[in-house]
């Protein structure tokens, strides 16, 4: 039987790394991704503006909140990153298709929220641990949720009228 702690920071470790090389496409073009300028230009095609802004802060939402979840360290902030660029990828770009990725649904972007709000803490083995690091808790994640949705609300309200669809996501 596997230890709590090891299969815990195994989840960690493995999502932190596919959600940061997601952020990855987006912000650096690594990976077949479409690079910052590309992202930006998927971004101005939502209806975000700035688009370029909107583009940073979910390439490095992405990317930092992988590096931040794999490595266990300024829990739940990675969570939290990944959480918002989840909720606006959901809302902005895969809600029109419904639920299946096979049809450019919310079903990745839905998988990977559920997993990262879901996790009950990064564990014994974590970078956090090492430095003796403990951000203050429960009020860092309930004030971090909060400013999440705010930004997502602001995102999905934002932008693109009514009816418009939305452009398929580039990474």
């Amino acid at each position: 039987m596997i230890d709590v702690d090891l299969g815990l920071t195994i989840l960690r470790v493995f999502v932190g790394m596919l959600i940061a090389g997601h952020g990855a496409q987006k912000l650096f073009g690594l990976f077949g991704g479409p690079g910052l300028s590309g992202t930006t230009g998927m971004m101005g095609s939502l209806g975000l503006k700035p688009a370029r802004a909107w583009a940073l802060l979910a390439a490095t939402g992405e990317f930092f909140g992988g590096v931040l979840l794999m490595l266990g360290l300024l829990n739940p902030a990675g969570a939290l990153l990944i959480a918002g660029a989840m909720l606006m990828a959901i809302f902005k770009v895969h809600w029109p298709n419904g639920l299946w990725a096979t049809e450019g649904g919310y079903e990745y972007p839905l998988t990977m929220l559920v997993m990262v709000l879901a996790y009950f803490g990064p564990g014994r083995y974590t970078l956090d641990g090492t430095l003796g690091i403990a951000l203050p808790m429960p009020l860092v994640f309930w004030a971090g949720l909060v400013g999440v949705l705010v930004v997502t609300a602001v995102g999905v309200l934002s932008g693109r009228k009514s009816g418009e669809p939305a452009a398929p996501d580039q990474g």
